[in-house]
């Protein structure tokens, strides 16, 4: 298949200093990769943006994936094209999913930190970003091997209105669990509880939150997953029911801070509640992918798992887009249309 001969990319300038800022980032230009024996080549049609990118530009990085480096390209999990193959299991016109970086083409071997895959034939190219991606298969392994929500409990999700606490929610409820979502804005909680069916929702910009836990979860929190970290974490530890699991899936509220955030005040009531605070990764459960798919596929044709999809045009928008993820101007799982 025909393809330009310039590979447009966005580096890494410099370390973010707080909330990350476009001008961190920088373009730039390099020829299009040959394809050697055992390789094939991509065009990338769809980014997504996700709050862990934070993580991996700072000098910590993750317990994951090294910091990336001054001048290396931004890393990014890709909904792709196949143009050209040497690899046996990859034809020209498959689409793929992978974490083909913030270009327009990319050459592979199949591996990387996100083994290849294909998309299925019938599936949405942006879908393997969002219902389907990485954030849908986060809230599933968490709540199956972690939470573990029982019929009648009482789940609490921060970040409830985003790519994975929407999912969280609405496969909790699925679950016959009651649900409770957390989100930033009027117009957020009226969807959790409206077309995600949540049982109830907090506006952490407008309701005392530690307030609304306590009218709210009256006999206390049986599972509170946590997507937010800082003040809204402790305000949960602090409404936990007996045996209570409180799964560490994030912290965006605190990606941007350029100290370490203090621990929470109420940590003590693990103890006295006798519940079980735990993170985990997804990456740990990637050889499963297949009985998850199992399970969210029919959900989402059949309409039973919701979603939305936040879509900027052009890989340039980029940069200016990853700000909007932590500044909450965004509206569903967000990501960037590289090509048709």
């Amino acid at each position: 298949m025909p393809h330009a001969d310039t590979n447009h990319q966005w580096v890494l300038a410099r370390r973010p200093q707080g909330l990350v800022e476009a001008d961190d980032f920088e373009r730039r230009d390099a020829p299009v990769p040959e394809v050697g024996e055992g390789e094939f080549l991509v065009q990338n049609l769809y980014l997504s943006l996700d709050p862990a990118m934070r993580a991996w530009v700072s000098e910590r990085g993750t317990g994951y994936m090294p910091p990336v480096p001054i001048g290396g390209l931004m890393p990014g999990g890709c909904v792709a094209r196949v143009l050209e193959s040497r690899h046996d299991d990859f034809s020209p016109g498959d689409l793929v999913l992978g974490m083909f970086g913030w270009q327009d083409y990319a050459l592979s071997d199949g591996g990387g930190p996100l083994r290849v895959s294909k998309v299925p034939d019938g599936v949405p190219p942006t879908l393997p970003l969002s219902a389907l991606g990485l954030t849908s298969l986060t809230a599933y392994f968490g709540l199956k091997e972690i939470a573990r929500p029982q019929s009648g409990e009482t789940v609490v999700v921060s970040g409830a209105a985003g790519a994975t606490g929407s999912v969280v929610g609405q496969l909790a409820k699925l679950s016959g669990s009651r649900t409770v979502g957390i989100a930033g804005g009027a117009q957020k909680c009226a969807w959790l509880t409206g077309e995600l069916g949540f049982d109830a929702a907090i506006d952490y910009k407008a309701d005392n939150v530690r307030a609304r836990l306590s009218e709210l979860c009256p006999d206390g929190i049986d599972v509170y997953w946590d997507n937010v970290g800082g003040e809204i974490l402790d305000a949960a530890l602090g409404r936990l029911a007996l045996h209570a699991r409180v799964v560490l899936c994030g912290a965006i509220s605190v990606y941007n801070s350029e100290s370490p955030a203090p621990g929470p005040a109420n940590y003590l009531n693990l103890l006295g509640r006798r519940a079980r605070m735990e993170g985990f990764l997804v990456f740990d459960y990637l050889d499963r992918i297949d009985e998850a798919m199992a399970e969210l596929l029919p959900l989402v044709l059949e309409g039973k798992l919701r979603y939305r999809e936040d879509i900027r045009d052009g890989l340039d928008t980029a940069p200016a887009a990853l700000r909007d993820l932590f500044t909450g101007a965004h509206d569903g799982k967000l990501m960037v249309q590289i090509a048709s």
